[in-house]
């Protein structure tokens, strides 16, 4: 069982690495730089010198802590945008690569059901989703306690976890493209614009009278900022998350099914 989720995770060993040591060194400059920014400027001040927009783009509540310079430099920036398309752009290769590249035949001439093929390859981006869960709060907590501005080990390990199902929903993205369109290149780059496309619209609508619409995007379901400076976990949101992957797969999986290979 799950010889292609194991197969694929093989695969994705060095990137994995890769992946973790470029996030471990993003949050290793983060911590760096914090202290010159907490000693150059008072409370908030710097955040007058932003634009609302931008400031409503990229949630940034606060930098006055090291929480707050967190949520922003690493979590919205890093986590919910740059490793979210990283992570979209990694699902839509998942069925497409093998489409193009003419080598599904092989894979469907074997007893194996297309529904089966979708699913353990889709299980198989646990492996780089779950290893950099793992590390870069480590990471973190040590290198906060040599910068002298410890974190709350409960609240970095929650908002870590509470990426997993985020991450997962970027994937679910990813996966339905890569069924959608047999040729790779255009499910990655439809991939990542349809990720991105949901982060602007449920930043931009958030607050007016039209944020009902963002409801369809992963974003809204997963807030740094409220765990990490308010202990607030949302718990409801994780569930959303997860059943919004579900949709996604199980979609996936009667698309691929249906499909002509």
């Amino acid at each position: 069982m799950l010889e292609f989720a194991r197969y694929d995770a093989r695969k994705r060993l060095r990137g994995t690495t890769y992946l973790s040591l470029a996030l471990l060194a993003l949050a290793g400059l983060v911590l760096w730089i914090y202290p010159s920014f907490a000693d150059s400027f008072e409370e908030d001040e710097l955040l007058e010198a932003y634009p609302e927009a931008l400031l409503q783009l990229f949630d940034v509540e606060t930098m006055a802590s090291l929480e707050g310079f967190l949520a922003f430099e690493l979590y919205v920036f890093g986590w919910i945008i740059l490793l979210g398309l990283y992570i979209a752009y990694s699902g839509a290769g998942l069925i497409a690569d093998d489409v193009d590249r003419g080598r599904m035949d092989s894979i469907l001439a074997l007893p194996v059901s297309r529904a089966r093929v979708v699913a353990e390859r889709f299980l198989a981006l646990g492996l780089p989703i779950v290893t950099i869960n793992l590390v870069t709060p480590v990471a973190l907590y040590v290198g906060a306690q040599v910068i002298d501005e410890p974190l709350s080990a409960v609240d970095l390990l929650a908002v870590h976890l509470l990426s997993v199902p985020y991450l997962f929903a970027c994937a679910g993205i990813g996966l339905l493209c890569s069924v959608v369109f047999d040729r790779v290149a255009i499910a990655q780059r439809v991939a990542l614009g349809v990720t991105f496309g949901l982060y602007l619209l449920e930043s931009l609508l958030k607050n007016t009278d039209y944020e009902v619409v963002g409801a369809v995007a992963p974003m809204r379901y997963y807030d740094p900022n409220e765990v990490l400076l308010e202990s607030s976990y949302d718990l409801v949101g994780a569930v959303v998350l997860v059943g919004m992957t579900l949709v996604l797969v199980i979609v996936s999986q009667v698309v691929f099914t249906r499909s002509d290979v």
